[in-house]
């Protein structure tokens, strides 16, 4: 099934400046069914949550709905599914609570190919707790990570293992399965960074073997959001620190405050959006979110392969992004120009493609690229290929 691109992004307001947008690993444009569905929750009468009046039995359904939505997205149970202000916060809260039962001598893996959301949160609960930290690295020649990367730092003392699904600088997606089955054969915890990858392929919890994941909805055309998900018995388990009266139950027991409403309505209405990438699909919401993404894989690498190509015969361009797998996700310098530069230069020519490190600082560093990072071109849904030509041809002229 071919995407339909013209039809996705006549659903995109943003679009309509007419810029040639390649900045979604760090947020994606809104879809109008996604404003519609925040405006919609804002428009209704709200409350709390309860089953008494008709604003608090809005705002029940609200939650409903949005957990239920996430859990076919990521392959899991709505009851698992744990709402945030951000990935980033609740990785600090996961690292927190598990890090109470760590102790000096004990060891955390972390890797150089994380965003460092997902390295920073353990090494400072490790510290606090007086626990080691191993660094498994990855290959800058062909940017893998592979099994006996972390296979090496890995002991008898190991209590967690964090590792990224996919590279969000240079879009490699290592073997999760295999570091699971190593995680948990040293007995330790696997803590999946989805955040990128979710924007690009099904995630399966029970597949990737991870005990817990997080995901952002703002990389997949929803609202400003964090999620986390986990196996029931070891969400059951944990106990964060929490105000007296608040529920107890999971998943509201991680759950800090009220839920923001209309961005759990934007988040239910964004995967119901992915759902519909391929209107062919039928089934249950699941079964029309693997469908669709199998849509946008084959949309997405056949748009990476053609930049790629193009980048290659404009020379005097390096390619970072050289994994077997990974997601449509470029990371490139220009000789003889400061990234910066070329992100502004394009940012002229009404192409918005960003330069830096994007917070995977350890990644730019092992790359040899310090902080400063290079040039990362990112493809979303609604990526065309004349968006890609226009990318094409404005390097062509700053190359000239």
């Amino acid at each position: 099934m071919a995407l339909d691109v013209a039809a996705i992004r006549a659903h995109v307001p943003a679009l309509k400046s007419g810029t040639a947008r390649f900045d979604a690993p760090g947020g994606t444009q809104t879809p109008q069914p996604v404003i519609d569905a925040i405006a919609a929750a804002l428009t209704l009468p709200l409350a709390n949550r309860g089953r008494n009046t008709e604003g608090e039995r809005n705002a029940d359904r609200i939650v409903t709905e949005a957990r239920a939505a996430l859990a076919d997205l990521l392959g899991t149970t709505p009851g698992t599914v744990v709402f945030g202000r951000s990935a980033t916060q609740l990785v600090y809260d996961l690292s927190r609570m598990l890090a109470k039962d760590w102790a000096p001598g004990d060891e955390v893996v972390v890797t150089r190919l994380d965003h460092d959301s997902n390295i920073r949160p353990w090494v400072q609960a490790a510290e606090a707790a007086g626990a080691t930290v191993r660094w498994a690295d990855f290959d800058p020649a062909t940017g893998e990570l592979r099994p006996e990367h972390v296979e090496a730092v890995l002991g008898p003392r190991t209590r967690l293992v964090a590792v990224t699904a996919a590279s969000n600088l240079i879009g490699t997606i290592p073997d999760l399965p295999a570091l699971s089955s190593l995680a948990h054969a040293a007995g330790a915890l696997f803590h999946v960074d989805a955040v990128h990858y979710a924007s690009h392929a099904v995630v399966d919890l029970a597949a990737i073997g991870a005990d817990t994941l997080v995901c952002s909805p703002y990389k997949f055309l929803g609202p400003h959001l964090g999620v986390l998900t986990g196996r029931p018995e070891l969400l059951e388990s944990l106990r964060p620190d929490k105000l007296l009266p608040s529920a107890d139950t999971v998943p509201e027991r991680f759950e800090l405050g009220t839920l923001p409403y209309e961005s759990l309505a934007g988040a239910r209405a964004a995967v119901d959006f992915l759902a519909e990438l391929d209107p062919r699909a039928r089934g249950s919401r699941r079964d029309r979110l693997v469908a669709s993404f199998a849509a946008l894989e084959s949309h997405e690498d056949a748009l990476r392969e053609r930049i790629e190509r193009g980048l290659a015969d404009l020379g005097g361009i390096t390619v970072f992004s050289r994994a077997a797998r990974r997601t449509p996700t470029l990371l490139f310098t220009v000789a003889g120009l400061r990234p910066a530069d070329v992100y502004r230069q394009l940012a002229e020519a009404a192409v918005d493609a960003p330069a830096g490190s994007f917070y995977a600082v350890e990644a730019a560093r092992r790359l040899g690229l310090g902080d400063a990072g290079g040039v990362r071109v990112g493809l979303a849904p609604y990526t065309s290929a004349e968006d890609v030509d226009r990318l094409l041809t404005a390097l062509g002229a700053l190359r000239r």
